[in-house]
């Protein structure tokens, strides 16, 4: 009996194979897009998943102004940052950032939905969100996928 074959194998960054994806998130609802796309970074959905290591899929979101939110979410959800200074707090609900610069929504949701630790970050740099349907990414030739394809 070959024992090798049972040895569970880490990967790390040398060992992991990184994808290029594109996914189109025109009339996509704003949280469940957000979750499939977290599965997708951090690599939760290969068999080589690692949790101390980046493995996941390299995601490029387009149509990021075109995105849903259901219910009263649009005029009633609130994104509220603080300059550190006396009275220095600001809110803006969801329809104000979709007007200011909408790709941040999705980025905030999705940034939301990652682990909050040092990889987190790493993790986040592998996601690029673009307002229309052109991108920069061509040369990787990303592969297009449905959602509805990710559990």
């Amino acid at each position: 009996m070959d024992t090798l074959s049972y040895k569970t194998i880490s990967a790390n960054k040398e060992t992991v194979t990184k994808n290029w994806v594109i996914i189109d998130a025109e009339n996509e609802i704003l949280g469940r897009l957000a979750s499939k796309v977290a599965l997708l970074l951090r690599g939760k959905l290969k068999t080589n998943f690692t949790p101390h290591a980046d493995c996941g899929d390299n995601v490029v979101i387009i149509n990021a102004a075109k995105v849903r939110l259901t219910g009263n979410k649009m005029m009633d959800k609130e994104y509220h940052r603080h300059s550190q200074y006396p009275g220095g707090q600001t809110v803006l609900t969801a329809k104000q950032m979709m007007l200011k610069k909408p790709t941040s929504i999705v980025e905030k949701a999705i940034k939301g939905m990652l682990p909050k630790n040092r990889l987190s970050n790493q993790i986040f740099g592998n996601l690029y969100v673009y307002e229309g349907p052109e991108h920069k990414q061509e040369a990787q030739k990303p592969k297009k996928i449905n959602l509805t394809e990710i559990k």
